[in-house]
Parts: C-alpha cells; structure tokens; sequence
C-alpha cells in the first residue's frame, strides 16, 4: 500500500486540482476551470489525499443538508495510486463526516470495477434498496 496522508481543511493549490482533474480525464471540469474551482469552493466538505512528497493524488467533496442527506461527488484518484487505498480513505472520511445523515447518494459511471469498489463499501444501486419501492431520477444538462 503506497504512503499517503488525508487532509479535511488543507488548501490546495487550483494548478494541483486541474492537474488531478486532468490525470484522469474528467475535461466536464477541467473544461471549465473556474466553475470546478467554484463547485469545489462551495461544497459542503472536501478531502484530500497527499503522497509523501506532498502531491495531491485524491480529492472526494460532498454536499449536504447536514441532516438528511449526503451527495458523495467527485471521488477520484491519480491512475498511479488507484487500488492502493486512497479512494476508500477518502470515502471513510466523508461517511465519518456525515455519519448521522440519513442518506448518502452517489453517481457515477457504470463500470465495472467503480461498481464493484462502491459495492465493496456496502453501497447499494437504488433499485436494490428495496426492489420495486426506491427510483433515482436524474437530469443531466
């Protein structure tokens, strides 16, 4: 397992963010680098994870009511540190965070191996909460 460390309240420099964002290949944000920085600024928790040099190589953020629900958004870790515990660190930290809350939803791709990390977690896809009782509606723009 590679060294890192997870921080709750470390600044991060924008140059640090796109070139996360950028190593892999989300460019719906790095498209856009202010409304990124602007969503990053207005969650409601963000983590980060840091190698031993200090380099960012995981971010997680979340919005919430901080009664109900959690939206877990944005996980992801540079390609050369996946699949050595960063991504479930970050997780950990922001389930601990909202512990209380009701709900925690998440959106992603459907691909395999995110499905199988996220089932890993003990997350559940909506429709196998309860079969035939839970929907999620999604509207993309």
């Amino acid at each position: 397992m590679a060294a890192f460390n997870v921080l709750t309240s470390a600044e991060v420099a924008n140059h640090e963010i796109l070139s996360l964002y950028d190593s892999v290949g989300w460019i719906a944000y790095t498209n856009d680098p202010d409304l990124l920085f602007r969503a990053i600024s207005n969650s409601s928790f963000v983590v980060t994870a840091h190698n031993g040099t200090g380099q960012l190589i995981g971010l997680a953020r979340a919005i919430s009511d901080d009664s109900t629900i959690c939206y877990l958004q944005d996980i992801l870790v540079r390609p050369e540190f996946q699949n050595t515990g960063v991504g479930r660190a970050l997780i950990d930290h922001v389930q601990q965070r909202y512990h209380h809350v009701r709900q925690t939803v998440l959106i992603t791709d459907d691909e395999p191996k995110q499905r199988a990390f996220y089932q890993s977690l003990g997350m559940v896809e909506g429709s196998n909460v309860i079969p035939n009782a839970v929907r999620v509606f999604v509207h993309f723009r």
